[in-house]
C-alpha cells in the first residue's frame, strides 16, 4: 500500500509545489497582492497520477467566490460545540477566495478573550458532495498557536445535523487531520469516531503525525485519506502514520456516504484557550480538495 502512493506523492508533490496559492500573509489588502502563474495546469498533474487512482471531484479555489454548488458555510453560535469560543459565519470576511486559495481566517473581535469574542468559519459539502470509499486529499497551510484548532474531516451524509435521520456517533466521523496549537505546532492527529455495537461513542484513538522540524504554518502539506469498506488510512506528504480496520459489522457507518468539512475553531474542551501569546487574525489556507476513486483493473 506504501509503495503504491510513493510514486503518487514523488511526481504529484514535485509539480503542486509549482502549482499553489501565494500570499503576503501580513498584508490585507487583495489589491496589492501579486499573483503568481504558472504553466503547470491541473490536467498535467492529473496526468501524472498514479495509474490505481482516477480524479473523480476537487475544487481547485480556482473561481473569485467560494463554490456554492460545492460548499456551505454553516452559522453556528459561538459554545455549541465543544465549548469552543467562536462563531461560524457565512460572512466573506471569515471565508474567501484569495490567489486560488481558499482562506479561512479567525478573526479576535475584541480586547477580551472568552466565549463569543472570535469569529470563524467552518464550510461542508452536505447536501452537495458525498461520497463512499476513495482518495480524500488537500493541501493545507495550517494555522499555530494556542487555542488555535483547524481541522480537515468528514461526516456520515446521514447526520440529524444536515438533515438526516441519525445522530452522532451513530453516523461516523473521520477526522483526517486536528491540530491542536496548545499542544503542539509541528503535529496533526487523525482520529475515528462510531457508535459500537451498544449505541456508545467509541473511537480508533487519536494518533500523531510530527514534522521531524518546523511547524505546519511554515509551509503547505497534504493530507489525505485513503478508504475502502475494510480499512482507513491516514497520510501526510505520502508518508502513511495510521490506519484502522473497519471490516467488522461494528463499523458499519464506514461503508455509507460522507461529507469534508473544513474549519478554524478558537479554544475549545479539547483545544486550550488562545491567550495574549496567540496572535490574531489566524489563517488556514487550502490550496485545493480532491478525491479520487480507486481503479478496478
Amino acid at each position: 500500500m506504501k509503495r503504491t502512493f510513493a510514486t503518487f506523492f514523488i511526481i504529484s508533490s514535485i509539480l503542486i509545489s509549482t502549482y499553489s496559492c501565494k500570499r503576503n500573509e501580513k498584508t490585507e489588502n487583495l489589491n496589492s497582492k501579486k499573483i503568481e502563474k504558472t504553466t503547470v495546469t491541473n490536467k498535467s498533474i492529473n496526468k501524472m497520477i498514479d495509474k490505481q487512482w482516477k480524479l473523480k471531484w476537487a475544487d481547485e479555489f480556482e473561481k473569485e467566490i467560494i463554490d456554492s454548488n460545492n460548499w456551505t458555510l454553516q452559522i453556528v453560535k459561538a459554545g455549541r460545540f465543544n465549548d469552543e469560543w467562536q462563531r461560524y459565519t457565512n460572512s466573506n470576511k471569515n471565508a474567501y477566495i484569495e490567489n486560488n486559495c481558499l482562506v479561512i481566517k479567525a478573526i479576535h473581535e475584541s480586547d477580551k478573550h472568552g466565549l463569543n469574542q472570535y469569529s470563524s468559519a467552518r464550510l461542508h459539502t452536505a447536501n452537495k458532495q458525498t461520497w463512499k470509499y476513495g482518495k480524500i486529499a488537500a493541501r493545507i497551510k495550517l494555522p499555530q498557536g494556542k487555542g488555535i484548532w483547524p481541522a480537515f474531516w468528514m461526516l456520515g451524509a446521514n447526520i440529524d445535523e444536515n438533515g438526516g435521520d441519525t445522530p452522532w456517533p451513530l453516523c461516523g466521523e473521520i477526522d483526517i487531520l486536528e491540530l491542536y496549537g496548545t499542544k503542539d505546532d509541528g503535529l496533526i492527529e487523525s482520529n475515528a469516531h462510531y457508535a459500537d455495537s451498544s449505541g456508545s461513542h467509541a473511537m480508533m484513538g487519536a494518533t500523531p503525525f510530527k514534522l521531524d522540524n518546523g511547524k505546519f504554518a511554515d509551509e503547505f502539506h497534504v493530507f489525505e485519506l485513503e478508504w475502502n469498506e475494510n480499512q482507513l488510512a491516514w497520510f501526510v506528504d505520502g508518508k502513511q502514520f495510521a490506519e484502522m480496520d473497519i471490516s467488522s459489522d461494528e463499523f458499519i457507518a464506514f461503508r455509507k456516504d460522507f461529507f469534508i468539512l473544513l474549519n478554524l475553531a478558537v479554544g475549545g474542551t479539547f483545544a486550550g484557550r488562545p491567550n495574549d501569546t496567540t496572535n490574531f487574525p489566524q489563517h488556514m489556507y487550502v490550496d485545493w480538495v480532491r478525491v479520487y476513486e480507486k481503479i478496478i483493473n
